[in-house]
């Protein structure tokens, strides 16, 4: 059949209009509905914006196909009922903006540390997540109530640009810091992301430092010296995260002396875990020769990719050989968590509902919940077996804030 458009009066009101527009559609069969219907919908779809044209898909129909409006792979029915989910407000963006206020406004609180924790972030292949899960880390720690420092030692600067802390040549950083000529307290600065999450930038002029250590006494134990409770009681912190340059050099070293803790991001893929054994030999080394205390308390896994079995065979051997020293969290492939740096923001700030950013808020509650360090009694029956020293970071609580 055909049909002919309705003709408008010039002297009718747009109101008018209106009203002989759904007198003549009532008119029509329901089959020409359908079809001045879906000719209106493919219209619009040239002229309106993509987030306007699309509506709430419909139940699955017999043969399983969901339906989306009127006619299957059309477009959006103005007469659904309200019992579909669109008309209740929900909406993919919707739902992220709802998990991005979960994460920025948490409604509950970390408990803070029995002890201190001081946590070096290591491995020496490059590009397995280790700046990128240091400061989203400390992010998440810092947005559910504790404070926390990020000491940034690889000479690139990275964790520092992700902090939005400056960091040019000239600035006083840790470097000044290794050589002695200043204190922690004098080059910590805050980030303008969060009030709890502090920062010791790091320069250009760091990679010059090891040459310049290599004459200097004591050159392994300069940074452990430097985090010295004193000074993390001043600064009140609850964690210090300490972003390791790719390499086992005089830095990495320096890091491991310090911290009682390691963590190691090891990405779902096969070169990650060729270079482990060699680092845990090292490990091994500080702890047998400088650093008692050492011992790798965290493994998590980054840079997942499900879609793999590259990726599921890696997660499984890394589960079956350390067990439960390895988060149940999982990081996966965003590309989220890969843009925020470029504006100077973890992906915390940048993009909070994203699945990056959820997954660095839960690694940071298992960190955070982990049993060992919670119970104060069963701390403190690890003290005379893993040898803290008198001077360690994990202890004396009195003077944090």
């Amino acid at each position: 059949m055909s049909v002919s458009p309705p003709r408008w009066s010039e002297d009718a009101s747009p109101l008018d209009n209106v009203a002989q527009h759904n007198v003549a559609q009532h008119s029509l069969t329901p089959d020409a509905r359908n079809v001045t219907s879906v000719s209106r919908l493919n219209v619009s779809r040239e002229t309106t914006p993509r987030h306007a044209r699309v509506g709430a898909a419909q139940p699955a129909t017999s043969s399983g196909i969901y339906q989306v409006g009127g006619t299957p792979g059309v477009g959006p029915d103005l007469s659904s009922d309200s019992s579909t989910r669109g008309d209740s407000g929900w909406t993919p963006i919707a739902e992220e903006a709802e998990r991005a206020t979960r994460v920025k406004h948490p409604t509950d609180r970390l408990p803070r540390p029995a002890r201190r924790r001081v946590l070096a972030v290591a491995n020496q292949k490059g590009g397995v997540g280790k700046t990128t899960s240091t400061v989203n880390l400390a992010a998440g720690l810092a947005l559910q109530g504790l404070r926390t420092l990020v000491v940034d030692l690889d000479p690139q600067g990275n964790a520092s640009t992700a902090l939005g802390i400056e960091h040019r040549a000239g600035t006083r950083s840790v470097y000044e810091v290794l050589l002695g000529a200043c204190a922690i307290t004098d080059v910590v600065a805050v980030s303008p992301q969060s009030s709890n999450l502090l920062c010791i930038p790091a320069t250009i002029d760091l990679a010059g430092s090891e040459i310049e250590l290599v004459s200097m006494v004591a050159r392994e134990s300069r940074l452990r010296r430097a985090l010295s409770n004193v000074a993390l009681d001043e600064l009140g912190v609850d964690y210090v995260f300490i972003d390791c340059p790719p390499s086992l050099g005089l830095l990495t070293v320096n890091a491991l002396v310090a911290a009682p803790e390691v963590l190691i991001p090891i990405q779902c893929e096969y070169y990650a875990l060729e270079g482990l054994g060699q680092l845990l030999r090292n490990i091994e080394l500080v702890q047998a020769h400088l650093n008692p205390a050492l011992s790798v308390s965290t493994i998590l896994l980054t840079m997942y990719d499900g879609r793999t079995k590259l990726a599921d065979q890696v997660t499984a051997e890394v589960r079956n050989h350390f067990g439960d020293q390895v988060l149940r969290t999982v990081i996966p492939r965003s590309v989220k968590v890969s843009e925020a740096p470029g504006y100077g923001q973890t992906v915390l700030i940048y993009d909070p509902g994203s699945r990056g950013a959820l997954s660095y808020v839960d690694a940071a509650r298992e960190i955070a919940l982990d049993h060992r360090y919670v119970n104060a009694g069963s701390m403190a029956s690890l003290d005379p077996d893993r040898g803290y020293p008198t001077d360690d970071h994990s202890g004396g609580r009195e003077g944090a804030r």
